[in-house]
């Protein structure tokens, strides 16, 4: 990696490629250790009742919790490897078809698993008892247990057989047409005089570019990109949202939220009490928005200003200066974090170029074959960009910390409350060694601004797609609903969270089109569990603060355990109470301190 060159990832270790035998082989076998599951629960867990031997019912688990290990295993790291040409390649024909493909097996996968948790669920009387056995059974004794409990809502085996086919070709295949749609869509737009067409990913970041002029053009160019494609992503989101809506009430969901709740695994008390809190805050950030439009020279920030730097000189970062930024400060919080994210920079780890038919945003996948992970971000040179890469490693080192600690795949099932735990640790670090380093006023200011526009977007504007999405579903349950009416949604939730901090003549309208999350029928409401790991890793920032290196550990072994305790359990080992509004507004009054250092410079 020279010091121009943007890196793509590498899973050369994985498979070979696409076509080689060794894929095709593990193609196979999957499709065999599912048929050895099946004719396993057949012939011998489903014949025991809850009036079975308590050992009887205690061996067959085990058998069953290794089979599925095993297979989640392979499935995972298939799926993983596959994703990676996908996500980054749309136009991969070879890649889509094997995904295609790969549907079928998993839909067979997840029919099984219907059995297996109904299975479980008739066992919720007894199941304690067969748990207190030694074996593999007792050692997964939470996600067992959980699993029984939310066996109450699940529609008979027949019918959640029937929902597994149909998702192949309904709600998942509408799933696919948004990220094909946007994903495939550029624009033409000039730049420095040059006309180019830009994939929106890229046009997307030019948000942040230091001209008004190419901002308010960009954002203009955006809108109409979307406009042109409103209708099948409007059809994508009705399909989506009308298919959840449906089986919801089949399993006796009591709304929407409720199973997200459950998967979050947390309770209402404490949605409410953090809602309330980042509520309470939207003062405190408009008087950030205010300041920001000051130093603008306007009275209200148009979208196209809501990322805008303000520093009269923005620094650029090359990608071997990510490198070494973020290993030199990652060390000073842990070796053994830095030490990771040098060999994640060191083996390709991370695919940063922007690039037509790649997906916008960022994330990080694990591949648990391999016993590591891969990052996706679209590098583009910014502030912005290093903290992306910062926030993503720590997923990754999520990742390792439960590799390290030999967590099988269903002790690793991270609700998403906890799972951007790591991600926040290692963005504030980065956060705040660059405002120790900075070398004059204005850099200082740069960073603020950086740093505001992440925090004002994980508070306020998730705030405004959670409202979003809870209206969605709350009128998709009566009609469809067109795009201009899921654009009026969308610009209602933005008044109601920026307030007068935004010039209502210009919001973003479309917000709903491209954020993939909206379409996942598995992961409704994925919004508010970004505000949850971000003023959960500001809290776990501040207890570290005083507690140094001592804390270390602890943290680790929080991160290895996120998939085997509820998320109020595990921030109880820390002394937190996340069902305290105190504990959320404690950690937004961290981020109250950078909106008063930037006020003051």
């Amino acid at each position: 990696m020279t010091d121009t060159t943007i890196p793509r990832w590498d899973l050369s270790n994985v498979y070979p490629g696409l076509d080689s035998p060794e894929l095709q082989a593990d193609r196979d076998k999957l499709e065999q250790m599912i048929a050895a599951l099946e004719a396993y629960f057949t012939g011998t867990c489903a014949p025991l009742g809850a009036d079975a031997p308590a050992a009887d019912l205690a061996a067959a688990l085990s058998g069953a919790v290794d089979r599925q290990n095993e297979l989640y295993l392979l499935a995972s790291t298939l799926r993983a490897y596959v994703s990676s040409f996908v996500s980054t390649d749309s136009y991969n024909a070879a890649a889509k078809r094997i995904m295609s493909e790969f549907d079928k097996p998993m839909v067979r996968l997840r029919k099984l698993g219907v059995q297996f948790d109904h299975w479980i669920g008739s066992l919720r009387e007894v199941l304690p008892r067969a748990l207190e056995i030694e074996g593999s059974a007792k050692e997964h004794a939470f996600p067992l247990l959980e699993v029984a409990e939310q066996a109450k809502y699940m529609m008979s085996p027949d019918e959640e057989a029937l929902a597994a086919d149909l998702s192949t070709s309904g709600v998942n295949a509408w799933t696919k047409l948004q990220g094909t749609v946007t994903s495939q869509l550029s624009v033409d737009f000039e730049l420095a005089g040059e006309v180019k067409s830009l994939p929106m990913p890229a046009l997307i970041n030019l948000h942040g570019h230091p001209s008004e002029d190419v901002r308010r053009r960009a954002y203009e160019a955006e809108m109409k990109a979307w406009e042109s494609v409103k209708e099948p992503l409007a059809a994508c989101m009705n399909g989506v949202k009308g298919t959840v809506n449906t089986l919801n009430k089949r399993r006796g969901r009591e709304d929407a939220l409720h199973s997200s709740i459950d998967d979050a695994r947390i309770d209402r008390a404490t949605l409410e009490a953090m809602l309330e809190a980042m509520h309470d805050s939207f003062p405190m950030f408009r008087q950030y928005f205010h300041a920001k439009a000051k130093r603008l020279g306007k009275e209200s920030l148009p979208w196209w200003d809501v990322f805008a730097p303000v520093a009269e000189s923005s620094k650029t970062y090359t990608f071997p200066e990510v490198r070494a930024f973020i290993i030199e400060n990652f060390g000073k919080f842990s070796p053994e974090l830095a030490a990771f994210a040098d060999n994640a920079f060191e083996h390709n780890w991370i695919d940063a170029e922007q690039r037509s038919g790649k997906r916008g945003g960022a994330f990080c996948m694990g591949v648990p074959g391999v016993k590591e992970s891969r990052i996706l971000c679209n590098f583009d040179g910014s502030l912005d960009q290093v903290f992306t890469v910062a926030h993503e490693l720590g997923h990754g080192f999520h990742n390792y910390c439960e590799y390290q600690a030999n967590k099988t795949i269903l002790q690793t099932q991270t609700p998403m409350t906890m799972a951007e735990t790591a991600s926040i640790m290692c963005e504030t670090i980065v956060t705040d060694a660059a405002l120790a380093q900075a070398a004059s006023d204005q850099e200082k200011l740069a960073i603020l601004e950086t740093a505001l526009i992440g925090d004002s977007q994980v508070i306020v504007d998730i705030y405004s797609r959670y409202l979003f999405e809870k209206e969605v579903f709350e009128r998709r349950d009566a009609s469809e609903l067109s795009a201009e009416e899921l654009c009026e949604i969308m610009e209602k939730a933005q008044k109601a969270t920026y307030g007068d901090g935004l010039d209502e003549r210009y919001l973003h309208k479309y917000m709903w089109t491209w954020k993939p999350h909206y379409y996942y029928s598995g992961l409704s409401f994925y919004n508010y569990p970004y505000a949850f790991g971000l003023l959960f890793g500001l809290g776990l920032y501040a207890v570290y603060q005083q507690r140094g290196e001592s804390f270390v550990a602890d943290y680790k072994h929080l991160l290895a355990s996120t998939g085997e305790a509820s998320a109020a359990d595990l921030a109880a080992c820390f002394g937190i109470d996340i069902r305290s509004k105190q504990f959320w507004a404690d950690s937004l009054a961290q981020i109250g301190k950078r909106i008063e250092m930037y006020l003051s410079l």
